[in-house]
């Protein structure tokens, strides 16, 4: 991956959406070479989708937290597929440190969030749980 490819991943990251004709003026190079870079790009994996990022007004109806999990030793796959079952859960990541899991979860309201939490906690394998719930977003540079 050359400069060019990572300046088209930075301009589709900000608007998925524009067209290969706008991309090539902005990048100074032919529609042709835009093309052929976008095609390797999604053949290669580097590109795996085209999706939207909601904007604040829409994000303002969810609630969202992060969920720190301590779990049992070797109840990684057992609670990796309960959790993927819970539509709410965003995103899980495992980490380093302290804790062995962090969820991203999103909620229409406050008690579906508390229903939620109750149920993560009560998993088989789950130590302990706390939890964060997002008040706001200072900065968002998410890809």
């Amino acid at each position: 991956m050359d400069d060019l490819d990572r300046n088209i991943l930075t301009q589709l990251a900000q608007d998925a959406r524009v067209s290969v004709a706008v991309l090539a003026r902005r990048l100074r190079v032919a529609r042709s070479t835009v093309q052929t870079r976008l095609e390797r790009l999604e053949s290669s994996g580097a590109i795996a989708g085209y999706t939207l990022r909601l904007g604040e007004s829409a994000r303002l109806s969810r609630i969202r937290a992060t969920v720190l999990l301590v779990i049992e030793p070797r109840g990684l796959p057992g609670i990796l597929a309960r959790l993927r079952n819970l539509p709410q859960v965003e995103r899980i990541h495992t980490t380093s440190g302290r804790v062995d899991l962090l969820l991203q979860l999103a909620t229409g309201s406050t008690q579906e969030l508390d229903d939620l939490l109750d149920r993560i906690g009560g998993l088989d394998g789950v130590r302990s749980s706390e939890s964060l719930i997002h008040l706001s977003t200072k900065l968002d540079r998410a890809v």
